[in-house]
């Protein structure tokens, strides 16, 4: 049994991993759906909303549906149903009329004027609290697939194998984290099943909305360079990642790492240090000035869009050199620094300048990284900690390993961003 909702959401969302670093969009049908789905799009980092779907029902069977309808002006008809209940396009038009006024006003209701997330190109995972027969959400997954999604992944805490079998006529993906063979009702699956009011829909996606991602270009120089920003409304410290050679702002580790910050209230920025047209070019990959200059180019630029928040740095591999050269220059007042697996050798002598509190974290089995962090630790004059993770290697692949850096980097941000009325640290 799930203890609730929320519960059930988390357990849905470590079934759901895989999806973990790709364009997914999280829908749930109002209203028990949206607890689940709030937990899911938390865990995977991406954006949540409703998929407003309305039954259209046969006017002298209601419970019989002829077809349905979305928002967009989406209509999809059953014309063998139509037919068979002699139904005229005015009582289609009739129906569909007194339904759609039903699905607008829960849309204006819902969302309170924000704008419905796009689903064009992208994966739409449509999550509902438990499924019975699946019609509302076969009707969910058409309505997602006219809207433009490009792939479709049902996911429910509870569903019975059979209608798993059905479901997937029009999903691409089912996911259930039960499959009871006699589903009685959904909620002895549960053990608080209290219903969920249209108030408590409209706070969910509020506060989902409130720290939706916003796609930045930043000017670094003659370069301009795209990013990834997310503010939650009370962040106090915003954490700049810097991403190791070969990499980018789409790093699944950096995006795990970033997702862990912001549910503990950090506002975070994933950026790209290089064009596509210098990924190529192994010198500037490797050039820690350069890399470390349009780090102190887009910090600028940050100051100036978000004013008012402390800055922190998390470099990886050769990005935590460069995140420890900008953190050196004079006036950086950077409040806090985290490497992962990183190379702060290559920052040179610029380490005995970095003045913001240094957190060095290196994998256990990854024996000559950390060889090299201990030298560099040796070389800083800051406040400063080596962490080892046992067991992992240079990529943290290993199981739990990644959760621990996740953990020590929201620590040691977290410990600084509550110093925010004291204005910027003293280092020593």
């Amino acid at each position: 049994m799930f203890t609730d909702r929320v519960q059930a959401g988390r357990r849905l969302a470590e079934h759901l991993r895989h999806l973990t670093g790709q364009d997914v969009v999280v829908l749930g049908l109002p209203r028990g759906g949206v607890p689940v789905a709030h937990e899911v799009a938390r865990a995977l980092d991406a954006p949540l909303d409703v998929i407003l779907v309305r039954k259209l029902g046969v006017p002298i069977h209601p419970e019989l549906g002829f077809g349905a309808i979305g928002e967009d002006g989406v209509r999809i008809l059953n014309d063998d149903i139509v037919r068979r209940a002699g139904l005229e396009p005015e009582d289609v038009a009739r129906v569909e009329a007194r339904e759609r006024a039903e699905l607008e006003r829960r849309a204006a209701r819902f969302r309170g004027g924000r704008n419905k997330v796009s689903l064009a190109n992208k994966t739409a995972v449509v999550v509902d609290d438990g499924i019975a027969t699946g019609a509302t959400m076969r009707a969910a997954c058409q309505v997602a697939r006219a809207q433009g999604a490009a792939r479709v992944v049902v996911a429910t805490p509870v569903c019975p194998p059979e209608t798993v079998q059905v479901l997937r006529q029009d999903a691409d993906e089912v996911v259930s984290v039960l499959t009871p063979r006699n589903l009685i009702a959904i909620g002895q699956w549960y053990q608080d099943f209290t219903q969920v009011d249209e108030d408590d829909v409209v706070a969910l996606l509020a506060r989902a909305g409130s720290g939706l991602a916003e796609e930045v270009w930043i000017e670094a120089g003659d370069t301009e360079l795209p990013g990834t920003l997310v503010v939650p409304p009370s962040a106090h410290l915003l954490v700049v990642f810097v991403h190791g050679s070969g990499s980018s702002r789409h790093s699944p580790r950096n995006r795990f790492v970033a997702t862990s910050l912001r549910q503990a209230g950090l506002g975070t920025l994933l950026f790209d240090l290089l064009i596509p047209a210098e990924e190529t070019d192994r010198a500037k990959v490797f050039d820690i000035g350069l890399l470390a200059e349009r780090l102190v180019q887009v910090t600028e630029w940050l100051r100036k869009y978000v004013p008012n928040q402390r800055i922190g740095y998390f470099g990886a591999s050769t990005g935590a050199a460069a995140a420890l050269w900008a953190a050196a220059e004079p006036g950086a007042e950077i409040a806090a620094v985290v490497s992962r697996g990183g190379r702060p050798d290559l920052a040179g002598e610029r380490l005995a300048q970095v003045s913001a509190p240094t957190l060095l974290i290196v994998g256990g089995r990854d024996e000559h990284v950390l060889e090299l962090n201990r030298a560099a630790q040796a070389m800083l004059r800051c406040e400063n900690r080596l962490e080892i993770v046992p067991g992992a290697g240079h990529l943290f692949e290993e199981p739990g390993t990644l959760e621990t850096v996740a953990k020590l980097a929201r620590d040691w941000f977290s410990a600084r961003s509550s110093l925010t009325s004291q204005g910027p640290l003293d280092p020593h």
